[in-house]
């Protein structure tokens, strides 16, 4: 529905094939100027070929695309560009050798690519920051930020450019939620002059709270659409995937008194004597969830470093009393600790490799896929088929290279690979990042069931509702220190919100 207003964007009868396969089927898609308009729908649906279209990285086998009234043809994504089109991917395209600064004018440098007028770049990135309300250090190199802060650069790169339609992918994956209502109130801010955003979610709250249209996708075609005020998230998710909201079923057994992991003046050196993590003192124990809240760049990806073997770190940690701290990752690893990763491109998966090599990654040194120096593929394959069937991990078999699968289903198998071996302690970030309804309760479940099983996690994630549904104690870092622990049952989003922005217990432990 247009409701008269101006139709920036109309695409029709779009049509996308891979081989036999059709990622998308005779599409229509409507975006009205000054609109927020949601695309939502299951891992594998053919969401984010869509939007590559639409951004000018993929080209449609059939149908047309139209901006303001006009058909078009984008044969590059410099053409969408011209057309004023931008869009930040889920997993972002960033230079991480380059400032933020460089990376932001990258191929528009003022004064071009060879004499760049280096210090209007600064201060043109540092106005752009301040007045949509993304802050970013413009010196800093982009390879030592943590997602979330590498998102606003990529969310700065596309505003640089005069974008009027700006395409986020999963924008709010690893953002807590005062950071996602600042990010849809700069958004809102850009729509207002007649701009548009297209969002892809699978939050299906922040998709009813920020939204004005939504579009819902299912197996390469549009089975619905919906207006929020006119509709619910269960409704949304039975369109999506004809799956309930995740429920965890509460636990019928307390944690045990066994300490699988404990750490003792954990801390991470950091540059001009700042310290990322300082003093961190914490116990996991056997059967127990333990979860991290905290604004991104308050030292969670340093715990996780630090405990993995990554960082370059003091203190002490002991695994079922053992001290690993001298043990490299690969030892720590050995020894029954899982990992996964908050970057699952970057530090989860191989694209380039075949699944039943990923399915061992991490572990391949080791038995029964490393016997003597031969490496056994039959076992790596094995282990690839079970992670497939187990977690529904849809788009190929144990010989599909793993850039075939959608970022979705990519994360079900890293989840799958890490459970396999039953691990004595999971260090998880952000689990369920980029998953549709169904498969996130299926992660849930696996993670419950596994902590059933006597498995201690330490569970890192931006999204509240899963701290809160899946952990037992919630631990709150704030500077990177700890300065709460709450137990989870009977927590508000709230409390845990104020010792995260630091309204509430300073930075001493409360």
């Amino acid at each position: 529905m247009t409701d008269g207003q101006e139709v920036l964007v109309r695409l029709s009868g779009i049509v996308k094939r891979f081989g036999t396969f059709v990622a998308n089927d005779r599409i229509d898609l409507t975006v009205r100027a000054g609109s927020v308009h949601a695309v939502v729908g299951e891992n594998g649906a053919g969401k984010s070929t869509l939007m590559k279209i639409l951004s000018g990285e993929e080209s449609p086998d059939e149908g047309t695309i139209e901006i303001d009234g006009r058909a078009t043809v984008f044969r590059s994504p410099r053409d969408a560009q011209a057309a004023g089109i931008g869009i930040v991917h889920q997993h972002f395209l960033l230079a991480p050798g380059l400032r933020v600064w460089e990376n932001i004018v990258l191929a528009g440098e003022p004064g071009g690519p060879v004499f760049i007028d280096s210090a209007r770049a600064r201060r043109e990135v540092t106005e752009l920051a301040g007045r949509t309300g993304f802050p970013v250090a413009v010196d800093a190199e982009v390879e030592t930020l943590g997602v979330g802060m590498r998102q606003r650069v990529e969310i700065l790169k596309v505003l640089y450019r005069d974008a009027r339609i700006i395409i986020l992918d999963e924008p709010t994956a690893v953002l807590v939620p005062a950071e996602a209502e600042a990010l849809f109130a700069a958004m809102r801010a850009f729509t207002a002059a007649g701009a548009a955003v297209i969002f892809i979610s699978h939050k299906l709250d922040e998709v009813l709270s920020f939204a004005d249209d939504i579009t819902v996708i299912r197996a390469g075609r549009v089975v619905g659409t919906a207006v929020p005020a006119e509709t619910t998230a269960p409704q949304l998710a039975r369109l999506m995937v004809k799956a309930e909201m995740p429920v965890v079923a509460p636990r019928d057994q307390p944690a045990s008194d066994r300490v699988v992991l404990e750490t003792r003046g954990l801390g991470v050196r950091g540059d001009d004597q700042v310290a990322p993590l300082a003093d961190v003192d914490l116990r996991v124990h056997a059967g127990e969830i333990v979860g991290i809240a905290g604004v991104e760049g308050n030292g969670q990806s340093e715990l996780l470093a630090a405990l993995i073997g990554r960082a370059d770190a003091t203190g002490t940690v002991l695994l079922d009393g053992d001290d690993v701290t001298a043990l490299s990752t690969v030892d720590r690893r050995a020894r029954g600790m899982g990992y996964i990763s908050e970057d699952r491109h970057r530090d989860g998966i191989v694209l380039p490799l075949a699944l039943r090599e990923n399915a061992v990654l991490g572990y391949q040194q080791l038995p029964p896929v490393r016997r003597g120096p031969w490496f056994r593929r039959a076992e790596a394959a094995r282990a690839a088929a079970e992670i497939i069937a187990a977690y529904d991990v849809r788009g190929g078999d144990a010989s599909t290279r793993a850039s075939a699968l959608s970022g979705g289903n990519q994360q079900k198998f890293i989840v799958g690979r890490e459970l396999l071996r039953e691990p004595r302690l999971l260090l998880a970030a952000h689990p369920t990042r980029g998953v549709d309804i169904g498969a996130q309760a299926a992660i849930w479940s696996e993670l419950v069931a596994a902590r059933d099983r006597g498995l201690a996690t330490l569970l890192v994630s931006a999204d509240l509702d899963e701290i809160l549904a899946l952990s037992d104690r919630v631990l709150v870092l704030h500077r990177g220190r700890i300065v709460a622990e709450i137990d989870a049952r009977g927590a508000d989003v709230g409390t845990i919100g104020e010792y995260m922005t630091g309204a509430r217990g300073g930075e001493a432990a409360a």
